[in-house]
């Protein structure tokens, strides 16, 4: 991730989307750019007590980060079977890229990957745009 840039904060903005809250671009975003995914760092074993706990993610079977702080902006990013961004694993850190450029009042999304999608969303049916 040492090539790409982070995206500012100022061209990020919390909204509703047909999912809840979503996370969106204010403005151009470049192909590349990254969000990191924050939190504290868990046990596995840990999180998996944590009952309908929504945002974990899962770095390795050891080691969890546990999103749920509102100061998390990636926590916002939700799932999509046509994504615009990525995550991307860097030793204990989760960075969500975008995969091309986002326009103005573009939601990012991605995907969460068949075991989350199995779990918390396939029971209530996918909201996503491709899927809605």
């Amino acid at each position: 991730m040492r090539r790409t840039k982070p995206i500012p904060k100022k061209l990020l903005r919390v909204r509703r989307s047909k999912s809840g809250l979503g996370l969106f671009a204010t403005d151009t975003i470049a192909s590349g750019m990254y969000i990191e995914y924050t939190g504290p760092i868990i046990s596995t074993k840990e999180a998996n007590t944590l009952l309908g706990a929504r945002y974990l993610f899962e770095i390795n079977k050891r080691w969890t980060i546990n999103g749920a702080s509102r100061n998390n902006l990636a926590r916002y990013i939700n799932h999509s079977c046509a994504p615009n961004c990525e995550a991307v694993l860097d030793g204990t850190h989760v960075y969500i890229k975008t995969l091309r450029e986002l326009h103005r009042d573009e939601e990012l999304v991605y995907d969460y990957g068949e075991e989350y999608f199995k779990e918390f969303i396939e029971p209530n049916g996918c909201t996503c745009n491709k899927c809605a």
